[in-house]
């Protein structure tokens, strides 16, 4: 069910002892305590009649299901219970699970995929009577640990197959799902779910973003309003009300102060729009009101949607890294939990887009030459040589050369040996790439850069390149990395301002390895960390995303 990523939780040495143990089950063993503390024979032989045997041949490689991690996790153990004590009462441990898969509602997961209703009556009935209490343990101990399972597997690695809902999305999750062996060597306390969540602060963020909607799904006033912001668009009086009590209860923590010029309504909208990334207007404009108008639903779903593409990344992200959040269209570096800068950034345009992947940033080039890449070569540099020949590599500082080095005759340039050349742009103040470039080598050849149109950066749509980023003010990032994290305490901006003007190029090498996650979420953390942005769905992925969910 998750191709994606190939993991061998148990490796051949191990599958050959929980086949020996089978094997000693069956000529008769002496029986050891399980993670709850005892060991019972009659019990265990029960266990391992209620399992399905499993087909071992051919798992080489591959994931198995999480019924077959059951059956071996209870056969590694000797098929003696892990959440049972000796009077086949629930263990601590238990009733702290089933807590947790309780909270898997915020995670956007009905409990009840997880059998919370019957386990819980289970626990009650073996709690407090002994009638049929083996057969009643069995069952309580291995739906409970199946759902452990399935609940750690789905926060680890998600329900949807990446590519099969974008196919744009290149990061590995290469996170090992060993929960069953965690289990194993617990000792009667658990790893909690919370341990399989995605570390990025994001995930919590949207997690407490979806409570609160899933609360406010209770608030009939709050419901009202939405009904009036879609229903009665047309009178104005009522639009008003109705916006203010929306944005108080979706924003309670947004403050307005006295204002000559601007009032405490505009304020609120302000703050509206700037969290659902419209233009801010501070007026209750069309788009305004049809954003006010999205029922919390739909918020949920889109919140949901989010947490499942984080789980597609890794878990663990370290102490440094950079995010791009593309449809955000803006780059955080973070340290030690610390957003050090924040800044704008231009992604790729609807026709070009910025696809997901995750690279380490190894150097910094500082006058970086371009080599014009396939895509631009054929939809952008043939045409122009088509149209205006040598005017337009002039214009674009290109030259053309063989494979040997050789310049070439651009006369001779035409649609069938366009490809047999290099085309090169030197370094300069129109070179592409600008000043400073970022290399994170992938092989689909995306990397961060400076770029000759700063213009660009302001603008409320900054989806205008052609699949690479371009980082606002690039040479704060390209110091901030050298000076500080490499403590090059040479470089100045002084020194960097004389590099440039010399336009010869110059490869810094970096001892720390940047870990870069390009992503894409419509629902991430604001500046404060503590809220939830929404971002425009400018490559319109959450839809196919949410239908596969539902």
């Amino acid at each position: 069910m998750y191709p994606r990523k190939s993991i061998v939780h148990f490796s051949a040495l191990r599958l050959f002892l929980l086949l020996s143990l089978s094997l000693l089950h069956s000529c008769g063993r002496h029986v050891k305590p399980g993670p709850s503390g005892f060991a019972d024979e009659s019990f265990a032989d029960k266990l391992s009649e209620s399992l399905t045997t499993i087909d071992t041949t051919g798992q080489s490689g591959k994931i198995r299901s999480v019924s077959e991690e059951l059956r071996l996790v209870y056969q590694a153990d000797e098929y003696q219970p892990i959440w049972v004590k000796e009077n086949y009462s629930s263990t601590v441990a238990a009733a702290q699970l089933l807590t947790d898969l309780e909270e898997m509602q915020w995670d956007g997961v009905d409990p009840e995929v997880y059998n919370i209703n019957d386990l819980r009556n289970l626990k009650t009935k073996l709690d407090t009577t002994k009638h049929n209490a083996v057969a009643d343990a069995i069952r309580f101990d291995t739906t409970l640990t199946h759902s452990y399972l399935a609940a750690s597997r789905f926060l680890l690695l998600g329900s949807i197959k990446p590519r099969k809902a974008d196919s744009l999305w290149h990061h590995v999750n290469d996170t090992v799902w060993n929960a069953a062996e965690l289990l194993l060597t617990s000792g009667g306390a658990y790893p909690a779910l919370d341990s399989f969540r995605s570390e990025l602060p994001t995930y919590q963020a949207l997690r407490k973003e979806y409570r609160m909607y899933r609360n406010l799904l209770a608030d009939s006033s709050y419901l009202n309003a939405k009904f009036n912001m879609a229903q009665c668009w047309q009178n104005d009086s009522v639009i008003k009300v109705s916006a203010d009590y929306i944005i108080r209860a979706e924003m309670p923590w947004v403050e307005v102060v006295p204002n000559d010029s601007i009032s405490d309504r505009k304020q609120l909208i302000m703050a509206y729009q700037r969290a659902h990334s419209l233009r801010v207007t501070r007026k209750l404009d069309s788009t305004t009101v049809a954003t006010l108008a999205v029922s919390p639903e739909d918020y949920l779903k889109k919140l949901c949607a989010n947490m499942e593409r984080i789980r597609w990344m890794k878990r663990k992200t370290g102490s440094l890294y950079i995010v791009v959040n593309v449809p955000l269209m803006e780059l955080f570096f973070r340290k030690d939990g610390v957003d050090v800068m924040h800044k704008e950034v231009v992604v790729g345009k609807r026709a070009r887009q910025t696809p997901s992947l995750f690279a380490n940033m190894t150097n910094i080039v500082i006058n970086p030459p371009w080599g014009v890449p396939p895509t631009i070569l054929k939809n952008d540099v043939l045409p122009g040589i088509q149209k205006s020949g040598r005017q337009y590599l002039a214009k674009k500082g290109l030259k053309v050369y063989t494979h040997e080095g050789k310049a070439v005759n651009v006369s001779t340039i035409n649609a069938k040996n366009y490809k047999r050349y290099t085309y090169k742009q030197a370094p300069g103040s129109d070179n592409s790439l600008g000043y400073v470039k970022f290399n994170m080598p992938n092989k689909w050849d995306i990397y961060l850069h400076d770029t000759p149109h700063r213009e660009d950066f302001g603008k409320h749509d900054r989806a205008l390149s052609s699949g690479c980023v371009r980082v606002h003010e690039p040479q704060e990032m390209a110091l901030y990395i050298l000076a500080g994290l490499e403590q090059r305490t040479s470089y100045t901006q002084g020194k960097l301002d004389t590099m440039i003007s010399t336009h010869k190029t110059r490869w810094e090498l970096l001892k720390t390895k940047i870990p870069v996650f390009i992503t894409y979420l419509t629902a991430f953390e604001d500046s404060t960390g503590a809220h939830i942005r929404f971002a425009r769905d400018i490559y319109q992925r959450d839809e196919k995303l949410m239908a596969l969910m539902n």
